[in-house]
């Protein structure tokens, strides 16, 4: 039996929640939440439990819930984690395309596209992720003709492919366009093919990307990792872990060239040689995070692959160490080559 003290007349009601007298009528009508009782001259009354549904029905609707959803989980035939679940998913797959759509309007923006590019665009940004990957070998595979002679270096050509994230920034879009764009290109497919032939085909260029080569580089990639930990840790280049590491790297060297560099004089080349890596490293990447965007079609590639796959700070961040740990080398090979302003840094605390 209803207490008429315990009961909201429906202008009580609208005002508790925020919905329109016609909202609150349309969902009794729709029986949705209906009214909990009447008063003596009909007017529709509801309790704290139909107010609490009430706002509830407001806050789903907000969400742009749906009529029906709501009235099975009002009546327990489903439950709120369910419902918000699956609207969760319909709300992201629509973030997915406006993005999408946003994306193709910005570079039809920027590029002041034709009509026949809007079409283009929406592909591009659309592609599954088994296309893209198609799309990215396809490229690869037309601009290394001519060098399969070398198939590891081929195939390292292709080593780290764009990964588009599930949930890409608009920057990352962005890139993704301007990528598929230019793989798609024939001119910057021919300009590439050429490059690549002109340097790796033969002669001196053909000798750095032998299999040999670039094995002896992947050898090489441990004992540049731990100059960069001994830079990092302040450790000096005279100390015994530098000169250590000084005369693995001579060895790795002669290796590669069949030759032997532990004289004097050919070491202080050698460390001379190093010192130039950092400023040219560094002066590059200052000039990549000033200035505009790489032209240079493989360069261009480099750094939109690394946008889209959202690596680009961290491999950036690798490449100065990198850069830091030569100079730091240079300087255990022989003191000749120190910096007139080196100074060690402190070992890391923490």
């Amino acid at each position: 039996m209803n207490d008429d003290a315990t009961m909201y007349p429906i202008g009580d009601v609208a005002r508790r929640t925020g919905l329109s007298v016609s909202a609150i009528r349309f969902y009794a009508d729709a029986g949705v939440v209906e009214p909990s009782g009447l008063t003596p001259a009909g007017y529709r009354l509801y309790s704290i439990e139909a107010v609490a549904r009430l706002e509830m029905v407001r806050t789903l609707r907000d969400l742009d819930t749906g009529l029906d959803d709501i009235r099975q989980l009002i009546a327990g035939r489903t439950t709120v984690h369910e419902l918000a679940t699956a609207h969760l998913e319909v709300l992201e797959r629509e973030a997915s395309r406006l993005r999408a759509r946003r994306a193709v309007l910005r570079a039809i923006v920027r590029q002041r596209g034709s009509a026949e590019q809007i079409a283009l665009l929406h592909r591009l940004v659309t592609m599954s992720d088994e296309e893209r990957v198609r799309l990215i070998e396809e490229f690869w595979a037309d601009v290394s003709d001519g060098l399969n002679e070398n198939p590891r270096f081929v195939a390292e050509l292709n080593s780290a492919p764009p990964r588009l994230p599930d949930e890409p920034t608009p920057e990352q879009l962005d890139a993704w366009i301007e990528l598929a764009s230019m793989v798609s290109d024939p001119e910057v497919r021919r300009a590439i093919r050429d490059d690549l032939n002109d340097r790796f085909t033969d002669g001196p260029g053909q000798m750095l990307v032998s299999p040999t080569a670039l094995a002896s580089y992947e050898s090489a990639t441990p004992l540049i990792e731990e100059a960069v930990e001994a830079h990092k840790a302040g450790v000096a280049p005279d100390s015994p872990l530098g000169q250590e590491l000084a005369a693995r790297y001579l060895t790795w060297l002669g290796e590669m060239f069949d030759a032997s560099f532990e004289d004097p004089e050919t070491r202080d080349e050698i460390g001379r040689g190093l010192l130039e890596i950092e400023p040219t490293i560094l002066a590059d990447l200052e000039q990549a995070a000033q200035g505009p965007p790489a032209t240079d079609p493989q360069e261009r590639y480099q750094h939109l692959v690394q946008v889209i796959s959202g690596t680009l700070e961290s491999n950036n961040a690798q490449l100065a160490d990198y850069a830091r740990a030569f100079t730091w080398l240079s300087t255990a090979l022989t003191p000749t080559t120190t910096p007139p302003d080196y100074q060690p840094r402190p070992p890391r605390t923490g």
